[in-house]
């Protein structure tokens, strides 16, 4: 542990101390007069007493828990994917700040060379595209030459594209692969590949999924392959287990980013529009995508400008003694979207498709 981690322990212990030594030396007695009688009416109080006692105890204790950090972060190394722009650029330069001994992998030479402008001589960039086997293959080998011994602290899975965000019966199967290929086997390829360095450090790993992995949000293959990360993340997690590796799920909520280009989606969905058949034209009408836009301007409210608010997310799940098993980032998915994947399907329904544009005409055929 570090200094500041043991102090804080050891604060702990002395609160508790002091706690159960009030509770114990004297009884806290209520007591009223009658003509004949002192009643005393100790037991319940007393009881009331101690379950507040301990339930502001336990808050305190949780509090405290999720703050105690590991010891030293400057001999650690750490492997982030998707680090050309977005989540991942920052998150590369924020734990080259901080010290750690940064492995960035990058689609582009151009992402690559910016980065390295940007921070200091412990980082190391790759080029890497998470759906080529051979080059993850290729990849694995040089950070497991860079880390030697000591193996790989941090597995940070943060590569993602969005596919094609369209009405389901606008697609084709090919429009459902690269994010597939991307978000699911990709992740799933380079974690594979790395685990073993993981497990010789007992570190971490990292998965960035998404809202859209807990409520089918837009359809496109971007959703389906971030559920299927969900359910990835949690059998690793569990499997890991026993090897002390930590893994944990961070879920975005909308944010914006290269990734949510409003632009590049719009481009993408006149692109399929052109390609529709006549029926399924006349069925959405001619003026479904600007209705459908109109409807998206009311949320801008939604959108979090603060990419920080992943990064911090990925810090906690990095350095803290006790990592969580899921982070919800953003204000949007803390108070809307997560709660609303526990809801009754029929409220989902009800919310999610009042934001969805009015169809001209859905008999038609």
């Amino acid at each position: 542990m570090s200094n500041s981690s043991v102090l804080v322990y050891n604060a702990l212990v002395v609160l508790i101390s002091i706690f159960f030594f009030t509770l114990n030396t004297q009884d806290t007695i209520f007591f009223y007069y009658t003509r004949k009688e002192c009643t005393y009416q100790t037991q319940g109080k007393k009881m009331l007493f101690w379950v507040l006692g301990l339930l502001i105890l336990c808050v305190f204790l949780w509090t405290c828990k999720g703050n105690l950090k590991i010891a030293d972060i400057t001999d650690k190394y750490i492997f982030i994917t998707g680090c050309d722009s977005g989540f991942g650029n920052l998150a590369a330069k924020t734990f080259d700040k901080k010290g750690f001994h940064v492995i960035a992998a990058c689609l582009t030479e151009s992402g690559s060379t910016a980065l390295k402008a940007e921070t200091s001589e412990r980082l190391h960039t790759v080029l890497l595209d998470v759906t080529d086997p051979e080059n993850v293959k290729r990849t694995t080998q040089w950070v497991k030459d860079k880390v030697g011994e000591k193996g790989l602290w941090g597995l940070i899975n943060n590569a993602g594209v969005p596919g094609v965000l369209a009405p389901t019966d606008w697609l084709t199967l090919e429009d459902y692969r690269e994010p597939v290929e991307v978000n699911l086997f990709g992740l799933i390829s380079v974690t594979l590949n790395m685990l073993p360095l993981v497990k010789k450090a007992q570190g971490r790993v990292i998965n960035v999924s998404s809202v859209g992995g807990r409520l089918a949000i837009v359809g496109g293959g971007y959703t389906p392959s971030k559920y299927a990360v969900e359910g990835f993340n949690d059998s690793l997690r569990r499997d890991m287990k026993a090897f002390g590796v930590h893994v944990s799920c961070i879920e975005p909520g909308l944010f914006k980013t290269n990734l949510a280009d409003p632009v590049k989606t719009l481009e993408k969905k006149l692109a399929i529009w052109e390609q529709l058949s006549p029926d399924i034209k006349q069925q959405y009408g001619e003026g479904y995508i600007e209705k459908s836009l109109d409807k998206l301007k009311g949320n801008t409210s939604f959108v979090n400008m603060d990419l920080s608010l992943v990064v911090e997310c990925m810090d906690h799940a990095l350095t803290s003694l006790f990592p969580k098993t899921h982070y919800a980032a953003g204000k949007d998915a803390k108070i809307f979207w997560i709660p609303l994947s526990h809801m009754p399907a029929v409220l989902q329904d009800f919310l999610l498709l009042k934001q969805k544009a009015e169809l001209a005409n859905p008999k038609a055929v």
